[in-house]
C-alpha cells in the first residue's frame, strides 16, 4: 500500500496541473455585443464624441458594437428609428417635436452638439469691412447676397433662416438662399455661385486651406449660445423595453465626450481614422475650434434652455407649427443615474 509519501507528481505534470488551473483562473466569459445602428444626418467633425467612443472601445466596454450610417434626407433618420432599421439618430430634438404631432413617440436621451456647429463664411473678398455690431448692420451686409446653405428642413437650413428673421431680412426676397448638401457649398463658393455660405467642420477648415474663404465672418455657436442641435434620440418604446441598453449607451457617449475634452490629441488621431484624405494639420485645426467654442456637451446633458433656442429656431423658420415642452422630447434619465 502506498503511503501518502510515496505519491510524488512528475515535473512536467506539475507544469501541466498548473498552466491548466492558470487557464481557468484567467478565464472570461465571451458574450456576444448587442449590435446597434446609429443614423447621422452627414459626416462631420461634431460628432467626433461619438466617433472616439467607438475607436477607443467605450461602447465595447459596455457590451455594444456600434455602427453608423449617413442618412441625409429630412425624413430619413426618423424612419429610421420608427420602424427598427435603427436604435438611435443623431440629430436636432426638434425631430421628435416633429413626430409628436405627427403622433409618435420620440425622445432624446444625451447631448452631443450643446451649440451649433455651423459658421458663416464669405468669399475671399466678400466679407464685411469691419465687424457688424448690429442687427441693422448685418442686414446692410447680408442684403443682395447669395447664401448657400444646407437642404431645407435640415438645422442648417434652419439657422440660415433664423439669423435673416433676426436682422429683418427675408429669404428669397431680401438674400438668395440656395439649398444644397453641405459638402457642395465650398464648390459653389469657388465656382462663384454663392457669395455666403453656411457651413460647418471640417469644411470650414478645408475652405480656409484652400483660401476659398478666411476665418468666419459670424461665429454662430458663440452668438446664440445654448443650444440643443445635436442629441441622441430613440423611441420612447425602447426607453421603455430596453432601458439597460440605452443605460449603457449612454455610459459609452458620455465617456466619449470626456475623453475629447479631456484628451484632444487622441481626438485628433480618431478624427483622421475617420477623415483619412484631410490633413492632420487641418483635422487639429477644426478639433480646436469646436473645443474653443465649446460646441460639444461635456457630461450628455440637455438643459431646458438649450431646447428653447432649437425651439426657437425652427418655429421662427416655420418648420415646427406649435409649442413642445422639454418633457415630451427629452428624457434625461439615463444621463443623471
Amino acid at each position: 500500500m502506498r503511503t501518502k509519501s510515496d505519491i510524488r507528481i512528475r515535473p512536467y505534470a506539475l507544469a501541466v496541473v498548473i498552466a491548466a488551473v492558470a487557464v481557468v483562473m484567467n478565464a472570461r466569459p465571451t458574450f456576444a455585443l448587442d449590435q446597434v445602428t446609429i443614423t447621422e444626418p452627414n459626416h462631420v467633425i461634431g460628432y467626433l464624441p461619438l466617433y472616439v467612443a467607438q475607436r477607443r472601445g467605450f461602447f465595447a466596454e459596455q457590451g455594444i458594437e456600434a455602427t453608423w450610417t449617413t442618412i441625409e434626407t429630412g425624413s430619413g433618420p426618423t424612419n429610421a428609428i420608427l420602424t427598427g432599421q435603427a436604435l438611435a439618430m443623431l440629430g436636432g430634438p426638434e425631430h421628435n417635436a416633429y413626430a409628436k404631432i405627427k403622433g409618435a413617440d420620440l425622445r432624446a436621451i444625451a447631448g452631443v452638439l450643446m451649440r451649433s456647429s455651423v459658421y458663416v463664411m464669405a468669399a475671399k473678398g466678400q466679407e464685411p469691412v469691419s465687424r457688424p455690431g448690429s442687427a441693422a448692420e448685418w442686414a446692410s451686409y447680408f442684403k443682395g447676397r447669395t447664401i448657400g446653405t444646407g437642404a431645407y428642413g435640415s438645422t442648417p437650413n434652419s439657422v440660415t433662416r433664423f439669423l435673416l428673421m433676426q436682422f429683418g431680412l427675408r429669404a428669397n426676397a431680401d438674400v438668395q438662399l440656395i439649398e444644397m448638401p453641405s459638402t457642395a457649398i465650398v464648390a459653389a463658393m469657388k465656382a462663384g455661385r454663392i457669395q455666403v455660405g453656411v457651413v460647418n467642420e471640417p469644411l470650414v477648415t478645408q475652405g480656409i486651406r484652400d483660401g476659398i474663404w478666411g476665418e468666419p465672418v459670424y461665429n454662430v455657436p458663440v452668438e446664440l449660445g445654448p443650444y440643443a442641435w445635436a442629441t441622441v434620440n430613440v423611441r420612447a418604446d425602447t426607453i421603455a423595453h430596453q432601458p439597460d441598453l440605452l443605460q449603457r449607451f449612454v455610459r459609452a457617449v458620455v465617456k466619449g465626450l470626456n475623453a475629447t475634452y479631456s484628451d484632444p490629441a487622441a481626438g485628433v488621431g480618431v478624427a483622421k481614422q475617420e477623415f483619412p484624405t484631410m490633413a492632420l494639420e487641418d483635422l487639429s485645426a477644426a478639433v480646436k475650434r469646436c473645443l474653443t467654442d465649446q460646441v460639444w456637451s461635456k457630461d450628455g446633458s440637455i438643459e431646458p434652455a438649450a431646447w428653447t433656442m432649437a425651439q426657437n429656431v425652427v418655429r421662427s423658420a416655420g418648420l415646427l407649427k406649435q409649442e413642445v415642452r422639454y418633457e415630451d422630447v427629452i428624457d434625461m434619465r439615463f444621463v443623471k443615474r
